[in-house]
């Protein structure tokens, strides 16, 4: 008797659609947190081995090691590749009942995090950078700080680790406690910026290589920061010949299709290519501190780099969010999003 009733379990299993729909999502979910707990474990696995010489785990693979092998130190890199996931597995497994919206949200929230610390920082760096360089190209440093620390923050080694790490640090704080992204005066900044350039052109005959430096550090960051919570509220420009006539499933198909096999393949590519190695193109700037040719420009160019790492993480994980909203729909979850006013954004 007990077989039988264990046999009909199972079949109902497999007929019941309901059982089937949450099997469903619990796929998708995980899918979701492992893709974001790799990208994690590959972001510091890429800080332990360039800025700690750990060897990596390429190795393992039978790759070129960073400095000298270590196998051990390999296997535990690997390790934490395997934590994550793994953490990743239980958080699902544990939460079985979690809608896949409400992890959608959890996802956009951790990206609000991640984009106001970027805000913040780039804000604050290139307002203390710029009034440097200003006291540098006039000649008042010295006075201020002493001519020891003056030749000090000349040097890019030292201004980058000593004063951008910690001013850096202190965004990460206040975007712990702000909950405005604040593009809006990012784009205000960038203006203001431009018209002193102008201004001090054409009104005082002043232009120097550090305003122009701001500009381009400013917009830099308003355009790649700002895209991920534009692409979460549908604020892009998109020519939508038939999508816009779809129903929600077969929108929901679209974008989880588009999510996974042109967003995230895409976010990927930055980051493996921009960070599979000590010299590529985000790695190397940002180990180097490197710095425009200008003299009294801002020393900030490697960060401008990392924009790119900003802005294939932060693109990952509103792709990740944008797949779960879209399983969400195509099983024609209640919450769905409406995007009828969001373009105005």
């Amino acid at each position: 008797m007990s077989s039988f009733a264990g046999a009909s379990d199972t079949a109902d299993g497999f007929h019941n659609p309901a059982r089937r729909s949450d099997r469903s999502a619990l796929i998708v979910r995980w899918f979701g947190w492992t893709m974001l707990a790799v990208m994690t474990a590959f972001v510091l696995n890429n800080y332990l081995t360039y800025w700690h010489d750990l060897p990596g785990v390429a190795p393992i693979f039978g790759g070129v090691a960073n400095g000298a092998v270590n196998m051990a130190l390999s296997w535990l890199q690997m390790l934490v590749y395997a934590a994550f996931v793994v953490a990743a597995a239980a958080y699902v497994l544990r939460s079985p009942a979690v809608a896949l919206r409400t992890d959608s949200a959890k996802m956009v929230a951790i990206n609000s995090f991640i984009i106001r610390a970027a805000f913040f920082a780039v804000l604050i760096v290139g307002c203390v950078d710029a009034t440097i360089s200003f006291l540098r190209v006039e000649g008042l440093l010295d006075g201020l700080v002493g001519e020891a620390l003056s030749s000090d923050l000349g040097r890019s080694q030292f201004r980058g680790p000593y004063l951008h790490m910690p001013l850096i640090a202190l965004s990460v704080v206040l975007a712990a406690f702000s909950r405005s992204i604040g593009f809006i005066w990012l784009a205000l900044l960038v203006v203001a910026a431009e018209l002193l350039i102008v201004i001090g052109r054409f009104i005082f005959s002043y232009e120097q290589a550090f305003m122009a430096d701001l500009v381009r550090f400013w917009y830099a960051a308003l355009f790649l920061f700002a895209s991920a919570y534009t692409m979460w509220d549908e604020g892009h420009v998109r020519v939508d010949v038939f999508y816009a006539a779809f129903k929600s499933r077969t929108k929901g198909y679209v974008n989880a299709i588009g999510s996974v096999f042109l967003g995230m393949s895409l976010c990927w590519t930055i980051l493996i290519i921009g960070m599979g190695g000590k010299q590529n193109i985000i790695n190397a700037p940002i180990l180097s501190y490197e710095t425009t040719q200008a003299g009294f420009g801002l020393y900030v160019k490697y960060l401008m780099a990392g924009f790119l790492g900003v802005f294939a993480v932060s693109m990952l994980i509103i792709f990740t969010a944008y797949l779960l909203e879209a399983a969400a729909d195509i099983r024609e979850d209640p919450g769905g999003r409406s995007m009828s006013g969001s373009a105005a954004h």
